[in-house]
């Protein structure tokens, strides 16, 4: 009794325990900082983690009932208001650009594949070249993506090609195209009434700012920022959006940066390039 320094049989200082737990587990705190510090991505889970979501993305935004009627009187509403700022040239782009076939047509195309593709691409390149980065960039855009599902439940919007007696033109039922969701002989499998927000600007505009801010060539930042631009002119083009449902893809996606920001404390263009190892993390907040 009274020796401070307890000691075992072989005479090595024993390990000091902790009220609740043992030396080498780590506090809550610690392990909390340590979920909320950036770590290298691996490559199975988060191809694996990227599949389930999409899918469950899919699944929810499908399955929000497609309350036509209601989405018809908020596309009137929307058009009405776009009237009233100013800003309803969604009928005159739509027919301009639906002149000039060899364009529309490259437009439906663009609209239906350049989302997705852009999108993986650009966490590919985060992942290689960014994986301190990966997470924060991959986490906002997930809360930008899960906002939007309330959007699509709560505001069933008609896009511009469906409304009655709206005048425009459905540019991939016109020159028959291929692959879109939103129109012609795949309409059935998509949720005809979920324009709010637009992903397609959400996803394109996440795009375009993770590389404009991460890549160093100019020629890549000018052409990063381009995508998100020529993507409004393409969903206003082909009648799948108003100029609002854009603004709703912006909002949703500021929320993702800032659930990003909240979480990791900074935004991804600002963490390391490379995630410092686990036992360095540790060590940092503990």
């Amino acid at each position: 009794m009274g020796d401070a320094n307890v000691r075992t049989l072989e005479g090595r200082p024993a390990t000091p325990q902790t009220p609740g737990g043992s030396a080498d587990r780590p506090s809550d705190g610690r392990r909390w900082a340590r979920l909320r510090t950036p770590r290298t991505p691996r490559l199975w889970f988060e191809i694996l983690l990227i599949a389930v979501s999409y899918w469950t993305y899919s699944l929810i935004r499908n399955a929000v009932p497609e309350q036509k009627a209601k989405a018809l009187r908020n596309a009137d509403w929307i058009w009405q208001a776009e009237h009233a700022l100013g800003i309803a040239v969604e009928h005159t782009v739509n027919h301009a650009v639906n002149s000039v076939t060899w364009l529309i047509v490259s437009m439906n195309y663009y609209y239906a594949t350049l989302h997705f593709i852009v999108t993986i691409g650009v966490l590919v390149w985060l992942y290689h070249w960014h994986p301190g980065r990966y997470a924060a960039a991959r986490l906002a855009l997930f809360a930008t993506t899960g906002v939007a599902l309330v959007g699509y439940y709560f505001y069933p919007l008609a896009p511009p090609r469906l409304m009655s007696g709206g005048g425009f033109v459905d540019t991939v039922v016109e020159h028959d195209t291929w692959g879109s969701m939103a129109s012609g002989n795949l309409a059935s499998m998509s949720n005809q009434y979920a324009a709010m927000p637009s992903m397609h600007i959400g996803w394109s505009l996440w795009c375009g700012i993770t590389v404009a801010m991460l890549a160093r060539p100019l020629w890549v930042r000018i052409v990063a920022l381009l995508y998100p631009t020529v993507t409004l002119l393409v969903i206003v083009s082909t009648a799948n959006h108003f100029w609002l449902d854009a603004v709703g893809g912006v909002l949703c996606l500021s929320f993702g940066f800032t659930v990003a920001m909240g979480w990791y404390g900074r935004l991804p263009n600002h963490l390391a390039r490379y995630a410092a190892a686990p036992a360095a993390n540790l060590a940092r907040v503990g």
